[in-house]
Parts: structure tokens; C-alpha cells; sequence
């Protein structure tokens, strides 16, 4: 009997200790934590690069901002753009192996549509003035140039300084070097959208004198041209023209270098020549 006792006691102690440490383990064992996912590693965006001639050669084309400027960039009798800057920015891209798109801008915007990317470079007799040079990568000068006063022909002999000037109301480019002269000059002037704009204020005579450059006045105006009966007089200035780009572009420097290849080659000058530009090219060396 006591074994008996004994063997139901040990049982018993037995079953005890089991469930005792069946309890222990639920107590403790805690839901297993959820593992911490690692942060999800963000995608990495496709390698950025610095360099405009490898963005330009990528999308196959160079896209050339303008204003209607003859003898640098107008149309001829088929729409097609053509002038000194125009086959200039032609054989460039060809240069680069790509096609060459001209975009007509609005110039006082200029900056905004290279920084927007809706073009890639500005080619447009662009006076190279302190504000372009710390806006734009700038090209080295090829053309010189000056600001001069267009009146109509018959008022000709009544302009002949900056003080005969100063009662006159101008029409002028908005954020061309013209302005900038008027302007600094202290001159009554209203800013229009294009210098062919400003020419057609004179001879419509809703302006007294305009300001433009003056490759652009020995092409369009006087005798032979279609302003026959205006005149350009005082010259305000001197200057020089460059293509401008994106600020850091190493299109600049490509540039630079096809500009002094072609001037070697005597296609550059050629092309002066065929425009009329001659005497304003500056030697690329």
C-alpha cells in the first residue's frame, strides 16, 4: 500500500511539474516580434550627368532658340530658317552627329526656356552683356557689333548725337542690348516683342527711332531693303556677339572648338560672306 502511495505521489508530482512548465512557457514566450523590415532601399534614379553635349547627342538633336533677325536668322520663300547664326548652328550639329530644331522665343525670356530645357542654346546675333555672361555659359565672341538709332530717312539730319536724342519716343527690343542703351541713357522708350517689331514701329510712325543692332540695320534698312526710307545714325556702343548656353555646359567648349576648325577651313568665313557679315567677323583662334 505505501508503494502504492509512493507511485501515485510521484504521479502526481510528475503531472505537476509538466503542467508547471507548460505554464512557464506560455507566460513567457512572447508572440515572436515581427522582424523589422530593413528601410526598402530607394531605387536609384538613373545617373544624372553634368554634361549637355552627352544630353544633346542622347535625344538626337540641338535645339536652337531665335528670334526672327535677319541677317543671322530669318526665313526664306520656302519657311525655312537661314542666315549667318542658322548655318552656323546647322554645321555644328552636324558636327555633333545630330539634327538641328530652331524654336523662335520670346528674347526676353531667353533664360527661362535654356533653363526649362525647352531649348539648349541661344544663337541669335546675342549681344554678350555682364547679365548674359553670369546668367549663360557663353561661347567665345564671333561677331562685332553696336547699338544704332533708326529713323526715318527724311529726319535723318536732325539726329546726329545722343543730345538730339533725348526728346525722341523709341520702340525697342524687350531684353535686348538696345534696351539696355535706351535705358541707361535715361530715353523715352517702349519695349516690343522682336527688333523687326521695333523697324515697323518707326515706319508706321508710332515711334520716333528704334534701337538695333547694326548687322540687323545694314541688312533691312535703306536703299535696296524693304525699310527703304529709314536710316540708322548715332551709334550708341560696341559690342560683341556669342551663343549663349546653359550655365556649366561643356556645349560652350565644343563650340569654341568647332568655331576655330571652321574658321581654319574658311567655311565660317564663307558663310560671313554669303550673309554679309564679313567686316563684323572676329578671327577664331
Amino acid at each position: 500500500m505505501k508503494k502504492l502511495i509512493a507511485l501515485m505521489l510521484a504521479g502526481v508530482m510528475t503531472a505537476a511539474m509538466v503542467t508547471g512548465c507548460g505554464s512557464k512557457k506560455e507566460e513567457t514566450a512572447a508572440p515572436a516580434p515581427a522582424e523589422t523590415e530593413a528601410p526598402a532601399e530607394k531605387e536609384e534614379a538613373p545617373a544624372k550627368t553634368d554634361s549637355d553635349l552627352a544630353y544633346v547627342k542622347d535625344k538626337g538633336v540641338l535645339v536652337v532658340g531665335i528670334t526672327d533677325f535677319a541677317p543671322m536668322d530669318y526665313k526664306d520663300e520656302n519657311g525655312e530658317w537661314i542666315g549667318f547664326d542658322a548655318e552656323m548652328a546647322r554645321g555644328f550639329a552636324e558636327n555633333l552627329g545630330v539634327k538641328v530644331e530652331f524654336v523662335e522665343i520670346d528674347w526676353d525670356n531667353k533664360i527661362l526656356e535654356l533653363d526649362g530645357k525647352t531649348i539648349d542654346c541661344v544663337w541669335n546675333g546675342m549681344t554678350l552683356t555682364d547679365e548674359v555672361k553670369s546668367a549663360m555659359e557663353t561661347s567665345n565672341a564671333y561677331c562685332n557689333n553696336a547699338q544704332v538709332v533708326i529713323v526715318k530717312a527724311e529726319d535723318a539730319d536732325k539726329y546726329k548725337d545722343v543730345e538730339s536724342l533725348k526728346d525722341l519716343a523709341f520702340a525697342v527690343e524687350a531684353g535686348s542690348a538696345g534696351e539696355a542703351e535706351v535705358t541707361a541713357l535715361g530715353l523715352n522708350c517702349t519695349p516690343v516683342k522682336a527688333q523687326s517689331d521695333a523697324l515697323m514701329e518707326v515706319a508706321a510712325g508710332t515711334s520716333d527711332a528704334a534701337v538695333i543692332d547694326s548687322l540687323m540695320a545694314a541688312a533691312m534698312v535703306g536703299e535696296g531693303t524693304g525699310y527703304a526710307d529709314l536710316t540708322y545714325t548715332v551709334g550708341l556702343n560696341s559690342e560683341e556677339y556669342g551663343v549663349g548656353f546653359r550655365k556649366g555646359s561643356d556645349l560652350a567648349a565644343a563650340l569654341n572648338e568647332y568655331f576655330v576648325a571652321s574658321y581654319a577651313d574658311g567655311s565660317m568665313v564663307t558663310c560671313a560672306e554669303t550673309y554679309k557679315v564679313q567686316a563684323a567677323l572676329i578671327e577664331q583662334k
